[in-house]
């Protein structure tokens, strides 16, 4: 065997030149390099180093975080509005999600250079929704309480209190009792 095949243990010219020299290699299959090696050998001979492992502690490499500007839009975007209407749907390869067109258009906005960066994101969101995406702000009901009808606000028993005093010759408030019959049985 020709020994050991790691590097610590000699160069590859040093084994090419000791098998040459016990008849394994023949000159006529020597490499290419042989010869300009060793007719300009380096200056140093590579030497393996062995790495010198410290034993008595490891120092934790802190791996820096890494913030793209999109990033902070998206942030801002998820804050704002949420995830957006509906899953994401990852079987599609040409699937966006709500939040990467909001990115998208934000970032052709900002290229255009019309807009102050205040008014930028608010703007982006009234171009998608021109564009027909619905975006809903987080935390606020889907139609303003304002606008609401005073019906859905009511209670039920409310409604059918309201509803026995309007029954003809029913004038009764909502704390008075209607009398109980007997039940009728069938005979």
């Amino acid at each position: 065997m020709a020994g050991s095949r790691l590097e610590k243990f000699g160069t590859v010219f040093t084994r090419v030149r000791d098998l040459m020299r016990s008849g394994v290699v023949k000159q006529s299959d020597k490499p290419i390099w042989y010869d300009v090696y060793k007719t300009f050998p380096p200056m140093k001979d590579p030497l393996y180093v062995r790495p010198v492992a410290k034993i008595y502690g490891k120092k934790e490499e802190a791996v820096p975080n890494i913030f793209y500007r999109e990033d902070e839009i998206r942030a801002k975007c998820y804050e704002v509005y949420g995830t957006g209407p509906r899953a994401f749907d990852l079987s599609k390869s040409s699937f966006v999600s709500t939040c990467q067109r909001f990115v998208e258009k934000y970032t052709e906005f900002e290229s255009q250079g019309e807009l102050e960066k205040q008014s930028l994101f608010e703007e982006t969101g009234k171009a998608l929704l021109a564009e027909g995406l619905v975006l809903r702000r987080r935390g606020i009901p889907a139609v303003a309480s304002e606008t609401r009808n005073p019906v859905l606000g009511m209670k039920l028993t409310d409604m059918l209190a309201e509803q026995q005093a309007d029954a003809p010759g029913g004038t009764r408030t909502p704390g008075e009792e209607k009398p109980t019959q007997a039940p009728v049985t069938p005979q």
